[in-house]
């Protein structure tokens, strides 16, 4: 299997916002930094590299005057971009994760699949509403840019929570472990994790 280093810089800038962003699977997620200009979501992309055990670091600048919506929409983006360049051709990674998080009276479940096919299912049941100033509607936009640009399947389900950032932040930490769990190398695949040859 080929041990190299896998990791990727994307930036991304545009008319409403500026984006910079590392990913390293091979460097602990203690070692992340994210400056981000929507603080709710910089935390919660703490919390997820921190728990998936991957380094991310994070420069983003936006027209939050406006709304948070080009920035967190746009990290997302970036971040799908990343991991997919991360990983090149896949080969000799478990393809599959998935993780069950519990924070207080929330209970969230995620699994991924690195299938190169983009499919969301949103079942977190928090859009519409705010934590502080974030609106909570945008963590969807946030994990459809990662999953269009990577490409992959998601699936989020709220098994339990009636406070809106305990299932939030259950959702990013077991997002977090659950893509943590899907690029580890494995041995036994020489190849791509498929038995058509490619993802």
């Amino acid at each position: 299997m080929d041990k190299k280093r896998r990791k990727a810089a994307i930036k991304r800038v545009t008319r409403e916002t500026a984006i910079g962003l590392r990913v390293d699977f091979d460097r602990p997620g203690t070692e992340s930094r994210i400056r981000c200009q929507v603080p709710f979501l910089g935390h919660m992309l703490e919390l997820m590299s921190a728990h998936g055990g991957f380094a991310l670091d994070v420069r983003a600048r936006g027209d939050v005057t406006v709304d948070d919506h080009h920035t967190t929409e746009d990290l997302g983006i970036c971040l799908g971009t990343a991991v997919s360049q991360a990983l090149a051709d896949r080969k000799g990674i478990r393809r599959y994760g998935s993780a069950t998080v519990p924070m207080d009276e929330a209970l969230v479940l995620v699994a991924l699949d690195l299938s190169g096919r983009a499919h969301l299912s949103y079942g977190l049941k928090v859009g519409g509403r705010r934590i502080k100033d974030f609106d909570t509607g945008l963590v969807e936009e946030f994990l459809l840019g990662f999953v269009r640009n990577v490409p992959c399947t998601l699936h989020l389900v709220q098994l339990a929570g009636r406070n809106d950032h305990h299932v939030i932040e259950a959702a990013f930490k077991a997002f977090g472990r659950a893509l943590g769990a899907a690029v580890e190398r494995d041995d036994r695949f020489r190849g791509v994790p498929s038995t058509k040859g490619r993802l």
